[in-house]
């Protein structure tokens, strides 16, 4: 086989609802021109699990063989866990796709060296909002605002660290609450699994800390709701996008997988469309 006829080997950390809804589409999506190679989850079994559905004997004893087979990683895990994994990746030159993008921002600088001085690439995913590219383009000229609003049935936001502090009483939500309205650096913090989008929000815009997050339960709707206005020197853009919940994970959007699943079709194909 020729070096451009040769599949890209994919291999997926975390195997619960996203990285099983990955591992599907890869093999059954894009088995021309990518190859699913191996699985890795902290919980062995799960793993193994998924592996059995594809008969073939994919899953990984650790993340450092994980690694090792792989062209490309898919980190789909928890964004307490992601900045070790993507580090780990980079270290050993290869690429990776993050979904838990709130668990690297932090250290988004570090990383960006380690790209450079390894020649490996990150890929970030729009994810369960629309206005990326724009926010994109406009990011190279000035921005003045850049403003996210997400509404999510309460339920979305059982177990935040926030909600948890604030000793917060999910079930006795009757009409629109916000829970929180602050910068997206401590919005990340405070809602580690509920607001990738606004750490991805702010590395395509103007950062974490001039990024203003505000968070809201609402009782009457069954879609995570996510509303982003930009102001800049190219005009003001506004988009609101509804999605209907992972069927497997209710705190994610099943766009997320889907806009995954689009990254990965820009990476495989030779033809690019979007900034």
């Amino acid at each position: 086989m020729s070096e451009k006829d040769k599949k890209l080997k994919i291999g997926i950390v975390g195997c619960g609802a996203i990285g099983s809804s990955l591992a599907k589409a890869i093999v059954s999506g894009f088995s021309k021109e990518g190859e699913l190679v191996s699985l890795y989850d902290i919980d062995i079994e799960k793993a193994y699990n998924l592996s059995i559905k594809f008969n073939k004997k994919l899953a990984a004893l650790n993340l450092e063989d994980l690694i090792n087979k792989a062209d490309l990683v898919i980190e789909a895990t928890k964004a307490d866990a992601a900045f070790d994994i993507v580090k780990k990746v980079l270290s050993l030159s290869k690429d990776i796709m993050i979904m838990s993008v709130g668990g690297i921002i932090q250290h988004y600088q570090e990383l960006k060296v380690l790209t450079e001085e390894k020649k490996a690439r990150i890929f970030i995913p729009s994810g369960a909002i629309c206005g990326i590219d724009g926010l994109k383009a406009a990011s190279l000229g000035k921005i003045n605002k850049v403003i996210l609003t997400t509404r999510k049935p309460p339920r979305a936001f059982l177990g935040a660290p926030y909600v948890l502090k604030k000793k917060i009483r999910l079930d006795n939500i009757d009409k629109d609450t916000v829970l929180f309205e602050g910068n997206a650096s401590q919005a990340i913090k405070a809602f580690p699994q509920n607001i990738n989008v606004a750490a991805t929000l702010s590395m395509a815009g103007i950062g974490p800390e001039a990024t203003i997050v505000r968070i809201v339960a609402s009782p009457t709707i069954s879609r995570n709701i996510h509303e982003i206005e930009i102001e800049s020197d190219a005009g003001k853009i506004i988009t609101r996008t509804e999605n209907v919940v992972h069927p497997d994970n209710p705190k994610t959007s099943y766009l997320a997988v889907l806009s995954a699943q689009a990254t990965l079709k820009q990476i495989l194909e030779p033809i690019k469309i979007g900034t």
